[in-house]
């Protein structure tokens, strides 16, 4: 693994009990299960987290605030999404108008007890207000006024792992022009990866949006192709698309044959592929 690679924790499943984000429900309820997690995080050398406003509905970020991330040396990014009027939403939510986006860090921040936090994403497209006006407010929250403009992103956080490749064609030589750092979401595919699903189980019975979009044969052709690679090199589905997200990792490099493998899955399913943008 590059020594520059930074692992971060996503804590999409820490809320309030019965709380969901995506329609998955909150498994980390209380400030001991979230230590436990957050335990094992730092026993490895990693301090980064990543949240957001919806998570757990509301509640992901005061746990947080509860399990003291700040006392423990760790930092945090944020997301605002553009929730008002989405069926999830069972609040007022927050839309990209001007007040909204300063709204909606500031009661981010209060939720996690911070000044301020260490990315700040805005966490999907909102088309009923202008560009200008959400980006430019966000300028405002980094520098109050004092300057007019905005700044360059700073990071993309997007869908990325070995039957997710489409941000491989255009938004990746795109973020190394402009030196935009890149955050993997969903390194296991939403689970798909882990192998634990099979053609038999109905669309109906996912709850999980994500993993929805990607039911079609060619994903479990894809599959397919990676399971079998991963049983004959004596690994594990996971472990095989983990080293190849991290290019190849401190478990030393895949062989060649491997390599090709996860590119024959990705061609395999990849006419079935989901855009990688909202």
């Amino acid at each position: 693994m590059s020594p520059s690679m930074t692992i971060i924790l996503g804590t999409m499943l820490f809320g309030e009990p019965g709380a969901c984000t995506v329609q998955r429900t909150s498994r980390n309820n209380t400030p001991s299960q979230a230590r436990e997690v957050l335990d094992v995080f730092q026993s490895y050398g990693h301090k980064r987290l990543d949240t957001a406003r919806t998570y757990g509905e509301g509640s992901c970020e005061p746990l947080l605030a509860a399990v003291g991330w700040k006392e423990r040396g760790l930092n945090v990014d944020t997301k605002l999404f553009p929730s008002a009027g989405h069926p999830l939403e069972r609040g007022t939510g927050y839309t990209y108008s001007a007040t909204d986006v300063r709204r909606g860090l500031l009661d981010s921040l209060k939720a996690l007890g911070a000044e301020r936090v260490e990315t700040f994403f805005l966490h999907g497209p909102d088309r009923n207000y202008p560009f200008e006006e959400t980006v430019e407010e966000v300028n405002k929250l980094l520098v109050e006024g004092l300057r007019r403009g905005w700044p360059l992103p700073s990071v993309y956080e997007g869908h990325y792992n070995g039957l997710m490749r489409r941000t491989e064609d255009e938004l990746f030589p795109c973020i190394r022009h402009y030196g935009i750092a890149f955050h993997v979401y969903s390194p296991l595919c939403s689970g798909f990866l882990t192998g634990q699903y099979s053609r038999g189980i109905k669309v109906a019975d996912i709850p999980n949006l994500h993993l929805r979009a990607l039911w079609n044969p060619l994903y479990f052709d894809g599959l397919d192709v990676l399971q079998a690679a991963a049983t004959k090199n004596n690994l594990t589905l996971p472990e095989l698309c983990l080293r190849w997200l991290v290019h190849h990792s401190n478990c030393g490099p895949l062989s060649e044959e491997l390599v090709q493998a996860v590119d024959a899955a990705w061609f395999a399913c990849r006419a079935g592929a989901p855009k990688y943008w909202y």
